[in-house]
């Protein structure tokens, strides 16, 4: 049973889909009108790694409650870890995209690491 996708809750669609896509190299793989369970107007935005495997809902915040818990979903832990197939130009554009570098790169025995936190707050691994 593979995990399909994962929900992340951000501010705006267009700015996620553009750091998604353009900084970490993910395809935009859907992006649907869709409406809320009381019916309001909303999106349907999936963004996955390029190579595939599970994707993230880029879910935007809706009331007070999910504002709050933007960038807070991984209670201040690192959630989310991207293997990357060329490091130093994933870094490059992490680094270049305005992102704060919580942990500089280093070398472990499963390759090379660095935690950076992304435009809304959550921690990453960005593996390579």
């Amino acid at each position: 049973m593979p995990l399909e996708l994962c929900s992340l809750i951000v501010d705006d669609y267009d700015s996620a889909i553009d750091f998604f896509t353009r900084v970490l190299g993910f395809e935009l793989a859907e992006d649907s009108p869709s409406l809320t369970t009381d019916g309001r107007p909303k999106r349907w935005v999936v963004v996955r790694p390029a190579d595939g495997g599970p994707g993230l809902v880029l879910a935007r915040a809706d009331g007070p409650e999910q504002v709050a818990a933007i960038g807070r979903q991984f209670a201040g832990r690192v959630g989310l870890f991207l293997r990357v197939p060329d490091f130093d130009s994933t870094f490059d554009r992490v680094i270049e995209s305005g992102c704060e570098l919580v942990r500089p790169p280093r070398s472990e025995s499963y390759g090379r690491v660095c935690v950076f936190r992304d435009p809304w707050g959550n921690l990453w691994d960005l593996l390579g």
